[in-house]
């Protein structure tokens, strides 16, 4: 098993208001979903309560939250961690994205309003620069307020809950910073097709494009490096 980071988390913290222990969940929460905080980074439960001026019991209720939610892992004699994922696990929830994407899709276009279409057109033009400045974590944060705007218009409320939990399980790996620029451009390129389908609300084209986008995905996930600390070695699953 590789060794665990020390924390880099603490710093990223805001405690703005201090002693208030609802507001620990989010802080924690933004900050994993940030992606600046790599997997298996020690979260110190005494640190984090100190910052908040506040006892071990509201952080260590934030934590198992967040456990629930798949963003960090517990180990005993070790404390709390960004979670990791191993390779297999990253490509599940993918496949779970996909699943859930796509059963939102079909309604999304079909009902789309003004403000909908105006809204996707202003998040595709803020991926397109993010392209062309080559800013990886630009990019990944537009893909997924790409997809965000792409199905919201769906009001499928509880589908879209399922998929932005399962999405965010896949952030601490911030997957379309570490693939290269041309498997960005390749998938912007996926990005462009998918906006003309649904603008035109041509629901056939838009689940075909959809579905070649989610295999390009997975050929470019499958290419992400696994000896970083990005994703674990498959033995360790069994025991998280």
């Amino acid at each position: 098993m590789p060794p665990r980071r020390r924390s880099a988390l603490l710093a990223r913290l805001v405690a703005d208001e201090p002693g208030r222990p609802q507001i620990i969940l989010g802080e924690l929460r933004r900050v994993i979903l940030d992606g600046a905080v790599p997997p298996r980074t020690v979260i110190s439960l005494r640190e984090v309560a100190e910052l908040f001026g506040v006892s071990h019991i509201p952080v260590r209720e934030a934590l198992e939250t967040l456990i629930g939610e798949g963003l960090v892992t517990h180990e005993p004699h070790t404390g709390y961690a960004v979670a990791q994922l191993t390779a297999a696990e990253l490509r599940e929830m993918y496949v779970v994205r996909e699943t859930l994407e796509t059963a939102s899709l079909a309604a999304a276009a079909r009902n789309h309003s003004a403000a909908d279409r105006a809204e996707l057109l202003e998040v595709n033009a803020n991926l397109e620069q993010a392209l062309r400045d080559d800013d990886p974590a630009a990019y990944h944060r537009g893909s997924r307020a790409f997809h965000v705007a792409l199905t919201r218009p769906s009001r499928m409320f509880r589908l879209l809950h399922m998929l932005e939990s399962a999405w965010n399980v896949t952030e601490p790996v911030q997957p379309m910073v570490h693939i290269g620029r041309a498997d960005r451009v390749r998938l912007h390129t996926d990005h462009a097709l998918m906006l003309d389908a649904f603008l035109a609300r041509d629901v056939d084209r838009l689940l075909l494009v959809a579905e070649q986008h989610h295999r390009r995905l997975e050929v470019a996930i499958a290419m992400l490096p696994t000896d970083t600390g990005l994703l674990a070695p498959e033995d360790v699953s069994a025991a998280r």
